[in-house]
């Protein structure tokens, strides 16, 4: 069975960086695309980082473009959200996500919120 569990939340000050981890089961990274939301309270949930299947493609929010790096670590099973000059506005619950087929969604398709497999989700807090 598919599984997604997020790790590595925590409260940090803003500036600091932090790597979120998401570890996948019961299918392969080779061929799913994966990717990263986040939810704060009283706000929609958004799309934040997405790998594709191919290895070739990532997207970003504009809102973290430049601050976030998704990375995917096939061997490992696992896919990083290192996230740098955070900020209050970055506190959210985040989750990562992945389709109910293999293959890769597009410019206009990965931030929707139609994916097949969600994890628990794992709490940011940015204060000082």
């Amino acid at each position: 069975q598919v599984q997604l569990v997020e790790s590595g939340g925590g409260l940090v000050q803003p500036g600091e960086p932090l790597r979120l981890s998401c570890a996948a089961s019961g299918f392969s990274l080779d061929t799913y695309g994966i990717g990263w939301f986040r939810q704060a309270p009283g706000k929609e949930r958004e799309g934040v980082a997405y790998w594709g299947a191919s290895g070739r493609t990532t997207y970003y929010a504009d809102s973290v473009k430049g601050r976030f790096t998704i990375i995917k670590d096939n061997s490992k099973d696992t896919v990083y959200l290192e996230m740098n000059n955070l900020a209050p506005e970055d506190s959210a619950i985040y989750y990562c996500a992945t389709d109910l087929l293999p293959g890769s969604r597009s410019r206009g398709q990965w931030a929707n919120l139609n994916y097949a497999h969600w994890g628990q989700g794992t709490q940011l807090t940015v204060s000082s």
